[in-house]
């Protein structure tokens, strides 16, 4: 049972006063906060100094963050059958695309039919078409691919290792999104460095992706590429502010979204940043009812910098958040018009029950979840704090099919992501104001519970699902059912665990030191948990910006049936390597709910 705090919660609900947020939208709607810019800092300049004016604690840090700014591209039809008047074609470049500068780029055409995103859980997945085995006979070796979606990373990789000279991108509207096509998440490192994208992208749009599919259908095309981007390192801002917990301070919820944009950015993010920002108003006049501590931090770096600002948080806090974050909770794009359905919410497995009841409790709704995808700022899951959160509220699916839309990554639903078009009509304050009480609700929970309100026998069960399908794909190839049982006792110990520790907290509820040895024991949970769950690099590092599925150390187990015959005993050797680290943290965390830290009762 989630503990609910009803007299707080109401209080916290009345005391929503949307004169703030309102100012911010005005504010933000005068700014393109390009990170880096004169813009961008003006804004969290405007942040901190309302934080100020509230009398709201703030730190702004002032990181040097490595971006990639999209200036401008150049696509012409240099070749084409006969018919066609060729001409130029307008395009933008995504971050992190290879700059060409004034040499072009020239080259054959090549279409490589493939698909758009049917939702927001699939909109980072590397279509079949892209991944395609190569060879000395692959069509896009030295040529110029033509596909359609989003420049994202792993559709860009895959048709760089095919030997692509540049890539093309058909977006699904009228409209181009911006977007950046790095897999590196973050500041880049000497060795990820090499990772960056060697091809010049250039992304068009749907009518124009449609002349040119018909060209290259008809016969030889050659098109030139220019593309020109500022990259380098930028100093920007990071205000974070903190509302200190009057009970076990130490511990600390991170609640946090990017204050930079693509053009004025109100959908995304500016409706997040006024948010955050009321937030803390309405927390620091609660402060005396916290229990644990709140920190707001509003990123810069998020759009052309894959995630550096709270790449470089989670970097230079990294003691901080390993030791004492219960939990962090993203915020991007709500408060958007329509945005009445919570069909698509993201949360880790050991938070749906908090995250299920605070939007019901607060909005009167039914929340569906799925799994957080590998994005949104989600820079702390090698830490290992459990999250939720991303997106929010958005216009309805059914809505959106009726309309024609297509899937975005923010604005509610709305196709003006990412484009100029998302501007002050894209915001709702109504809707907005509703999404604010279901923030409030579920920070009070989780700040509020006497034990962190999360349950982890639901990370194991979904865990242990994936792994029973891994061990069917690897049938008589290697044996994963060791994990399964692992799993199954580790489950059963949860259980056990949280039954005894509710227990002795009912019975002692005024041993401050017995609450905090048990939530001390549930956040070194999390640290095994979560890491084995989300990623695949070791703790502290940063996985590539790529799609990941559940337990991914074994991910080899899908390949095994497909692989070929020479290549199979090296993946076998993997996997064999990945379930012995595997087994190791499971029993880690096994220990850990068995011995002096984690005994009870």
């Amino acid at each position: 049972m989630i503990p609910k705090f009803p007299d707080l919660e109401a209080a916290a609900h009345a005391a929503i006063d949307l004169t703030e947020p309102r100012a911010l939208l005005d504010r933000f709607a005068g700014l393109t906060r390009e990170s880096g810019s004169a813009d961008e800092r003006a804004a969290g300049e405007y942040i901190a100094g309302r934080l100020r004016a509230f009398g709201v604690p703030v730190v702004v840090h002032e990181p040097e963050l490595f971006l990639s700014v999209p200036e401008r591209a150049a696509l012409r039809i240099l070749e084409a059958p006969a018919g066609d008047a060729g001409g130029e074609i307008r395009c933008r470049p995504p971050a992190f695309a290879r700059p060409t500068g004034d040499a072009e780029l020239a080259g054959e055409l090549v279409y490589v039919p493939s698909r758009y995103a049917g939702g927001t859980a699939d909109l980072f997945d590397t279509p079949m078409a892209a991944a395609a085995a190569g060879g000395a006979a692959d069509p896009v070796a030295g040529r110029i691919v033509l596909t359609e979606g989003y420049s994202m990373p792993g559709s860009v990789h895959a048709f760089e290792r095919r030997g692509a000279a540049g890539q093309i991108f058909i977006h699904p509207g009228d409209a181009i999104h911006e977007g950046i096509c790095t897999p590196i998440w973050g500041a880049p490192t000497h060795e990820s460095i090499q990772r960056k994208p060697r091809t010049p992208v250039v992304c068009i749009s749907h009518g124009d992706g449609d002349r040119l599919i018909a060209l290259a259908s008809r016969g030889t095309t050659r098109v030139g590429i220019r593309t020109w981007l500022k990259e380098g390192w930028a100093t920007c801002l990071l205000p974070v502010a903190e509302i200190r917990g009057a009970g076990d301070p130490d511990e600390f919820v991170l609640v946090h979204g990017h204050y930079d944009s693509w053009y004025v950015g109100i959908g995304d993010n500016a409706t997040g940043d006024a948010a955050l920002l009321e937030l803390a108003r309405i927390l620091h006049g609660l402060a005396g009812r916290l229990r644990r501590t709140v920190r707001i931090a509003w990123w810069p770096g998020h759009s052309t910098g894959r995630y550096a600002g709270s790449v470089w948080y989670a970097d230079h806090f990294a003691d901080d958040l390993d030791e004492w974050c219960v939990a962090h909770l993203n915020i991007d794009s709500p408060g958007c018009a329509g945005a009445t359905a919570y069909e698509e919410v993201m949360w880790m497995a050991e938070a749906a029950e908090v995250c299920i009841d605070s939007i019901a409790d607060a909005a009167g709704v039914f929340a569906r979840g799925m799994r957080p995808l590998r994005a949104g700022d989600y820079s702390f899951n090698q830490i290992g704090p459990t999250a939720f959160y991303m997106l929010l509220s958005n216009i309805p699916q059914e809505t959106r099919r009726a309309r024609g839309y297509y899937a975005v990554g923010g604005c509610g639903g709305n196709p003006a992501w990412h484009t100029p078009g998302d501007g002050p009509a894209v915001a709702d304050l109504d809707v907005l104001r509703r999404d604010l009480q279901i923030y409030l609700t579920t920070i009070l929970r989780v700040a509020n519970a006497p034990l962190h309100p999360f349950d982890y026998g639901a990370t194991v069960a979904e865990m242990a699902g994936v792994v029973g399908r891994y061990q069917e794909a690897a049938a008589g190839e290697v044996d994963l059912s060791p994990i399964v049982e692992d799993l199954r006792a580790l489950r059963a110990d949860i259980g056990r665990w949280r039954n005894d520790a509710e227990r002795l907290v009912t019975g002692a509820p005024g041993d401050a030191l017995l609450g905090r040895r048990l939530n001390a024991t549930l956040r070194r949970l999390a640290r095994i948990l979560v890491p084995l769950n989300y990623t695949r690099g070791e703790r502290f590092d940063h996985d590539p910006a790529v799609k990941l599925p559940a337990v991914p150390r074994l991910e080899a187990a899908a390949l095994l049936a497909s692989a070929p015959p020479a290549l199979k005993p090296f993946v076998r050797t993997a996997l064999v390597r990945e379930r012995n680290k595997v087994r190791a943290l499971l029993r880690e965390a096994r220990r850990l709910l068995a011995g002096p830290g984690g005994t009870v009762g």
